[in-house]
């Protein structure tokens, strides 16, 4: 592409050098320049790209996108060379990183405009509502692609492993381009509060937008609610105003969160409000809870549906009228939504059973807030009939705010709490392990749940598992679907299911525990 048509979307303060040049490659990153890129200098929080632009050109980018002109004092020779000889197109603008997301998506010919983009965003419930989204539209017919926390996936099957719950923005248009390539009708996406923070999803033009919830999780980069709640509000805001595609939006807000009814009044589109608890445009009524699933009547914009989800709990009615207000407002029957509903089973790592025939239910679940995780240990707490047993953590170089708050609720909730290491990253997992117990000692003995320091998270969810009783139920939270362990700078295999489902059939190895 030439680059005269490919900066032409931006708001650009100064330009010099020839604009005419052919664009191979755009990029954020200068080891991945070569001849022909397009460089684009962002200012990270561990280094700022600024300081590569000289790199960028001697490995032969032919245009630089900076917020700060270059002086192209640290040049090789060979890239002064260069310069001599065809000069490097700069372009500054005002924010470097909104630029990535706008070049990215001229540069894959704006791949958002040729089907119709659905984005989800939320602290807990992204990942269901995606995929109950995709089943649905699947349901009716629909060709869709999903991006999100478990994986990226094509219409053609190919799975895709994430780095991001939302991709950087050349991946995420490179993405979206090749959904246009295999002819998708619908894509449907988890939008991270980073990504809206960072402009990950600038140049995306959505069609639907979806809120869940928000709750205490990431301050270690957002450091306010507030903060954190003006990025989530962008998706009802700049990312719905800037949309050259015709056809009607919709917003669909959880009127049950605090933050929901402040969305509703900021949102530049029309919407749709659902509920368990109050009066909204979707509400539940009637509703059946129990470990095989669940029943309720959704009361929507177009009639009763007669809702029967394996899914399990009253956080996924939530989710269920969420995914119904996208799949009417796709113009869905009222009964291609509840065989939709019907047929869909399970998210990875979400409330997911793990059976290899013991007499206790194990169940691992992604909760990593205080949020996520009361809700999840409320639901089992309802469905279960012996003790509930807690196996968690929390991770290391993340917002550590919320680790006495998750200790205090996972104690007030179980019978039992097994404390290990989630992902410790560079932190002492022992140090990290001292924090979550702060909040468990606050709660108050008559109400406080024993419980065992286990740093190795192996270890713990054996304890667990040795432990349980017939009819008790083994909640491992914090990890779901992952199947690494991050220690230190190392990503090693580890995946809560496989450690159950092995530490059941050695059920009865351990040795006895002491509370504390």
């Amino acid at each position: 592409m030439i680059l005269a048509d490919l900066v032409e979307s931006l708001e650009v303060i100064h330009r010099e050098g020839n604009l005419d040049q052919e664009v191979k490659h755009v990029t954020d990153d200068s080891r991945h320049v070569q001849p022909g890129s397009l460089f684009v200098a962002v200012k990270g929080t561990q280094a700022d790209g600024h300081a590569f632009v000289d790199a960028a050109i001697d490995r032969g980018a032919v245009a630089v996108v900076v917020e700060e002109v270059p002086q192209g004092a640290h040049l090789t020779r060979q890239g002064k060379e260069r310069l001599k000889k065809n000069p490097v197109a700069v372009i500054q603008v005002k924010n470097s990183r909104r630029a990535l997301g706008k070049l990215a998506s001229r540069f894959f010919q704006d791949p958002s405009r040729k089907l119709t983009l659905i984005g989800v965003t939320g602290t807990n419930g992204k990942t269901t509502v995606t995929h109950l989204c995709k089943a649905l539209l699947d349901r009716h017919g629909k060709s869709v692609g999903l991006i999100g926390t478990v994986g990226h996936l094509l219409p053609n099957s190919t799975r895709l492993p994430a780095a991001h719950t939302t991709p950087d923005p050349v991946m995420l248009q490179g993405l979206l381009a090749r959904m246009v390539a295999c002819n998708t009708d619908v894509a449907v996406m988890e939008v991270s509060s980073h990504a809206l923070a960072l402009n990950r999803v600038a140049g995306c033009e959505f069609d639907i937008v979806v809120y869940t919830n928000l709750t205490q999780d990431h301050l270690d980069f957002h450091r306010t609610m507030e903060e954190y709640f003006h990025a989530k509000l962008r998706l009802f805001t700049d990312c719905v105003a800037e949309r050259a595609k015709r056809g009607p939006k919709r917003a669909i807000v959880n009127l049950d969160d605090v933050w929901g009814a402040h969305i509703v009044q900021k949102s530049l589109v029309p919407v749709w409000t659902y509920s368990l608890y109050r009066e909204a445009d979707l509400q539940a009524q009637g509703i059946d809870l129990s470990l095989e699933g669940t029943r309720f009547t959704a009361l929507t914009p177009c009639g009763p549906i007669a809702v029967t989800s394996p899914l399990v709990g009253e956080h996924n009615v939530s989710n269920v009228l969420a995914a119904i207000g996208v799949g009417l407002h796709m113009g869905l029957s009222p009964e291609t939504i509840r065989q939709g509903i019907a047929l869909f089973d399970c998210v990875p790592g979400r409330f997911e059973f793990v059976r290899a025939g013991q007499d206790f239910a194990l169940v691992v679940d992604y909760a990593h807030t205080e949020d996520a995780l009361t809700r999840l240990l409320m639901t089992a707490r309802k469905l279960g009939h012996g003790r509930l047993l807690t196996v968690f953590g929390c991770g290391g170089d993340r917002d550590r705010g919320k680790r006495p708050k998750m200790g205090a609720a996972a104690a007030q909730h179980s019978d039992l709490v097994f404390l290990t290491s989630d992902n410790p990253r560079s932190e002492d997992p022992m140090a990290i392990l001292h924090d979550i117990e702060q909040g468990i000692v606050q709660v108050p003995k008559e109400v406080r749940a024993p419980y065992h320091v286990i740093p190795d998270r192996a270890e713990a969810i054996a304890a667990a598992v040795q432990e349980a009783r017939p009819g008790d139920l083994v909640v491992i939270a914090g990890k779901g679907h992952e199947d690494y362990q991050i220690m230190g700078n190392q990503r090693l295999p580890f995946d809560d299911r496989i450690v159950a489902r092995e530490a059941v059939l050695r059920l009865g190895k351990g040795a006895k525990l002491t509370c504390r």
